[in-house]
């Protein structure tokens, strides 16, 4: 359990931000590193291209570790979207197979996949939400022979609601279907190994748990996915991009690993500093030390709500760093309301999405419910 960490952070005390899910606040660290990092530009000619490859092969390095990844497994992407798109460009759907999905799946993991599907003429099956809040059963039931690919969350985005990707991955792999998992609303927060789960890609975007800038995501690659089509043809994905400054004519053989995967100007000057930033501290913090100290705020939620009629994922098929609860009424400007209280998290859906961090304690957690009763009963 880690105390308070407030203080690394610029948070009035009479903030209560529980929405990481949806933007993280920066640490006060990771400002610093961007202010630093917009210097660099200003003298252009200071700047040490060797130093900045050598940030973007850290910023990966971090990355595989909060994953038990190595860093060559890592791409160096601009967004889930182009992560998940990466993946579609390198996987195939025969004519009568399946591309397996959730009801209500966030669009980045989404719309490639319906593309594809449609352009192999297979079918998309979306698992509808079942009764009991519990995916992992009713995805197993969905992914038979005919499946291709499943596409997946390590839990839903709008309440938390937890699939069990260890078992679902075993499951494509007895079938011979791959597994794509968008782990956006994971990594940082909530231990995740890539040798347990052992999918073929898997995406984050690094501005939610990651604690980094926007327009900045990782993909890992398999190492069997590895010599795969990347989106984009460019320089700096090709063999002797680093030692071939200012030289004419070009290369052909690809960076080893999941280099060739990056994207068109991958060194940014700005947000990789800032990036390693984060995920050092997120390192020393650990992943494990994060999800033990916000889980107790989570179980608190889910009582406080149960408590008012509210409903929420069974403790057994939730995450333990976010949740969705659901009043019997919800008004569709929820999340301004409790805003004028300065109270801040979202409307996901038919829920209240509450999504802590290490800066948040009970205290936010009593202040959220105190402005919920009395705005629900305005």
């Amino acid at each position: 359990m880690l105390s308070s960490q407030r203080h690394l952070f610029d948070i009035a005390d009479d903030v209560a931000y529980l929405n990481c899910a949806s933007f993280s606040p920066y640490l006060k660290a990771v400002h610093a590193a961007g202010e630093a990092a917009l210097h660099r530009k200003l003298h252009p000619w200071t700047m040490d291209r060797d130093a900045q490859n050598a940030e973007a092969d850290q910023a990966r390095a971090l990355f595989a570790g909060l994953i038990n990844a190595d860093a060559a497994d890592i791409a160096i992407v601009p967004s889930t979207s182009y992560g998940v798109a990466t993946a579609a460009a390198n996987l195939a759907v025969a004519a009568g197979q399946s591309i397996v999905v959730l009801q209500d799946q966030f669009p980045s993991n989404y719309y490639a996949w319906k593309a594809l599907a449609e352009r192999g003429d297979g079918r998309l099956v979306t698992v509808p939400r079942p009764n009991d809040g519990d995916w992992t059963p009713a995805v197993m039931a969905a992914i038979n022979t005919a499946t291709a690919i499943a596409a997946l969350p390590n839990c839903h985005w709008t309440d938390g609601a937890r699939l069990d990707l260890e078992a679902v991955g075993a499951r494509c792999r007895e079938i011979g279907a791959a597994l794509v998992v968008d782990a956006t609303q994971s990594v940082g927060a909530l231990p995740t190994d890539v040798t347990r789960i052992r999918p073929d890609f898997l995406v984050c975007s690094a501005y939610k748990w990651l604690l980094c800038p926007y327009t900045l995501a990782f993909l890992y690659a398999a190492p069997h996915r590895q010599d795969g089509r990347p989106l984009e043809l460019h320089y700096g994905n090709r063999a002797g991009a680093t030692t071939q400054q200012g030289g004419t004519g070009y290369a052909h053989d690809f960076l080893p690993g999941a280099q060739r995967y990056d994207m068109g100007e991958r060194v940014n000057i700005i947000n990789l500093p800032m990036a390693i930033a984060a995920m050092t501290q997120l390192g020393e913090w650990g992943v494990d030390n994060i999800a033990a100290s916000l889980a107790p705020l989570i179980e608190a939620v889910a009582e406080m709500a149960a408590a008012r009629g509210m409903a929420t994922p069974a403790a057994h098929a939730r995450v333990g760093h976010f949740i969705g609860i659901r009043p019997p009424a919800l008004p569709a400007d929820i999340a301004e309301r409790l805003a004028a209280e300065r109270v801040y998290v979202s409307r996901r859906g038919d829920n209240i999405r509450v999504s802590p961090h290490l800066y948040n304690d009970m205290a936010d957690i009593e202040r959220l419910f105190t402005a919920l009763d009395k705005v629900l009963s305005d």
